[in-house]
């Protein structure tokens, strides 16, 4: 519980951090404002091989054992997490949500990996990578590969979940919290 208390405190922190390094690696290409105050994000469910300007190694995922399950991760192993609130075609984790939850940058592959990809489009008008029509996000309290230290916490107005390979949260979870479950 201590653990879990300490991570909440630091949430903000790392969210800061996090907004600090996007800002001075923003290469200005193609910047758009990531004001997110509208919901009414038309999603384009479009399968992954649609066209992208982003990094290819950004843009794929992996599969690793975290906490007894097997888990989707980003390229350099950070576990891939889903919101309960969303939907197949809505990301519900916009603004200040979005700071501390990362959404996935879409379109990704995954080698070896059942299920579907695709994308839908944010309120801010990007891409976000989806799994078996969960939204895709990373967490910036987890620190260093390996971890899922926002599995089952209820942040922000839902529950997050490790995404699985089977695309549902994990049995009993990696790290319990109030509220978890399946979708």
């Amino acid at each position: 519980m201590t653990t879990r208390k300490m991570m909440l405190l630091t949430l903000p922190a790392a969210a800061a951090a996090a907004a600090g390094l996007a800002a001075c690696s923003s290469s200005g290409a193609s910047s758009s404002p990531a004001a997110s105050a509208s919901s009414s994000s038309a999603a384009s469910a479009s399968p992954a091989s649609s066209s992208g300007a982003a990094v290819a190694a950004a843009n794929t995922v992996k599969t690793a054992q975290i906490g007894g399950a097997t888990v989707l991760t980003s390229s350099k192993g950070f576990t891939l997490y889903s919101f309960a609130p969303d939907t197949p075609t809505t990301s519900k984790c916009n603004g200040t949500c979005a700071q501390s939850w990362p959404p996935v940058r879409g379109p990704v592959t995954a080698a070896g990996v059942t299920g579907t990809f695709a994308t839908i489009k944010r309120s801010d008008g990007s891409a976000q990578a989806t799994f078996d029509g969960h939204p895709l996000y990373t967490f910036a309290g987890d620190t260093s590969p390996g971890q899922a230290n926002g599995n089952g916490l209820n942040a922000a107005g839902g529950v997050w979940h490790e995404i699985t390979t089977s695309g549902t949260a994990a049995a009993g979870g990696s790290s319990p919290g109030p509220g978890s479950g399946g979708y």
